[in-house]
């Protein structure tokens, strides 16, 4: 800065001298315009000022500041500093979500579904303490006098010998007038009905039996949940094959979400999954298993 500050001053100098030069001028010359002279020395200045800009060094260690570092001479380069934006017409103006129709009918299948779901809540009931030799096809068969049934689902229940279901019905009245054969005898107890609290959950249809021999296969496979992730797939089939007969395949799944696991178990035999169905609450491991009639092969 000491070199801007010493030609700064030349220049003011140089200034001064050409003001007393042109005033000595015009003192001696009378018919001169007194406007023209002023306006001629300020001219005379800028331009000399100009031309001694023009030759000052821009690198010179005066224009840097204190934190320049030598070693990154690159540091001030043109594409170190940010690009200004370009601001459109348009951004003065809020912009639109284009998201919100799809967002619309997200909330809108949200509550059709919740709608759908109360609805076949409302059609289910809840049955307990069913024989354990009692088909799917012989309970519905027991409410197919109250309304027609869509669906119905007995599951095994590690706290009982017995086990429970649920009954859907094509319409609610139906499933008020199920409420009325609570204590009915099926099998070698009376089952209790009461009105469900939970809908039914859909099988994928495609997992569904497609044929008479899948439909088949279906009778002689188990469902089973709540298996010891600790229990290998050989001593799930030795647990069955102990108690129930020839365990013909068997398919043992699980993830690193869930806790526990589950599986298909297929016997060579019918009458060996009828008799899976009482492994329900037996102890497999360090859990409690659950068996439930297979829907799908």
């Amino acid at each position: 800065m000491a070199a801007v500050a010493e030609i700064t001053s030349e220049a003011a100098v140089a200034a001064n001298n050409n003001s007393d030069t042109s005033t000595n001028k015009n003192d001696n010359n009378n018919n001169l315009d007194s406007e023209t002279s002023p306006k001629s020395e300020s001219e005379f200045t800028v331009q000399k000022l100009v031309d001694m800009f023009t030759k000052l060094n821009p690198l010179a260690k005066e224009f840097f500041p204190s934190s320049y570092n030598k070693s990154n001479p690159n540091q001030f380069h043109l594409n170190n500093f940010p690009v200004p934006i370009k601001q459109s017409a348009n951004d003065n103006f809020p912009k639109k979500r284009r998201n919100d129709f799809n967002q619309g009918r997200r909330r809108m299948n949200g509550r059709a579904y919740r709608a759908q779901r109360e609805d076949s809540i409302k059609r289910t009931v809840y049955v307990s303490d069913i024989d354990q030799h009692v088909t799917e096809e012989r309970l519905a068969g027991l409410f197919s006098g109250c309304g027609q049934v869509v669906d119905c689902r007995i599951c095994g229940d590690p706290h009982s010998v017995l086990r429970f279901a649920f009954v859907e019905f094509a319409v609610e009245q139906g499933a008020r007038a199920a409420l009325n054969l609570g204590g009915t005898m099926l099998g070698y107890y009376p089952v209790r009905v009461l009105p469900s609290k939970t809908a039914i959950l859909p099988v994928n249809p495609t997992f569904l039996p497609q044929s008479e021999d899948e439909r088949e296969m279906c009778t002689r496979t188990v469902y089973c949940t709540n298996i010891d992730k600790k229990i290998s797939q050989v001593e799930v089939k030795n647990f069955f094959e102990s108690i129930c007969g020839e365990v013909t395949r068997l398919r043992l799944l699980g993830d690193h979400v869930h806790s526990t696991r589950i599986a298909f178990v297929e016997f060579a035999m019918a009458e060996s999954a009828i008799a899976a169905l009482n492994c329900s609450g037996m102890i497999m491991g360090s859990q409690p298993v659950r068996v439930s009639p297979s829907k799908t092969p």
